[in-house]
């Protein structure tokens, strides 16, 4: 097994490389990555058939990292080592797994246990190992009742980014009624039918819009990064389209 681990926070660094050591005693080669950028350099530099990622790094993301990885060779078995259960990560890890790849979401405050455990089920056994907080905000993400379908995820990326509804059906190649009922399905999934929102003296209390943007945000449904991300890829679209 050649093994890469890629953290940028030193402590952290330190414990995950302790804990693979004796886990995993049997390793051809194990190499630390400060960050993102660094651990392209490094899984490209060796054959790697192991990895583990944190997600939030300097430079470059574990989920892009990842990507990066997988599109290169899918057969890598990857665990990612996060703080963070937020559903936008889910949502950009979901994204990316090759059919049939291993891989495992453990949290940074399970004990040395149950990272072991995680090591041994996605590495040695070849098991995908998926905490179970992480597995529930899975499965909410996928339920279609609950959770957001990919369009309406899409509709509220178009919201964040402060798209007229327009531009969001020239966008996503929709007429401007079909990008419209994505928005009246995104507010229904977050409690936001006309129905729903509380009204005093002074009318209704929300402004379903930007509402939305704020549920989204406080629930983990977007974060920073998605949000940076995309809007790179709306800059892309734009000079491609823009008079």
């Amino acid at each position: 097994m050649r093994l890469l681990i890629a953290e940028d926070d030193k402590l952290h660094r330190a414990f995950v490389e302790k804990v693979a050591r004796t886990t995993l005693p049997d390793m051809d080669m194990l190499t630390m990555a400060e960050d993102g950028a660094a651990a392209i350099q490094e899984f490209n530099s060796a054959d790697y058939d192991s990895v583990v990622l944190d997600l939030q790094m300097p430079r470059m993301t574990g989920v892009d990292v990842a990507k990066t990885i997988w599109a290169k060779r899918p057969s890598t078995r990857i665990l990612f080592w996060s703080n963070y259960t937020e559903e936008a990560y889910i949502r950009g890890i979901t994204k990316i797994v090759p059919s049939a790849a291993v891989y495992g979401y453990i949290l940074k405050s399970a004990p040395a246990e149950q990272l072991q455990l995680a090591l041994q089920g996605v590495f040695v056994a070849e098991q995908c190992v998926i905490d179970r907080e992480v597995r529930g905000v899975q499965q909410r993400a996928g339920d279609r009742l609950l959770g957001l379908s990919e369009l309406e995820y899409e509709a509220l990326l178009d919201l964040c980014l402060g798209l007229t509804d327009k531009a969001m059906a020239a966008r996503r190649n929709v007429s401007l009624r079909g990008a419209q009922s994505r928005l009246q399905h995104l507010y229904q999934k977050l409690g936001l039918d006309k129905g729903d929102i509380p009204t005093g003296e002074w009318g209704p209390t929300y402004n379903s819009r930007t509402r939305a943007i704020s549920l989204a945000l406080a629930q983990g449904i977007l974060n920073a990064d998605a949000l940076r991300k995309e809007e790179e890829n709306l800059r892309i679209w734009m000079a491609r389209h823009q008079n």
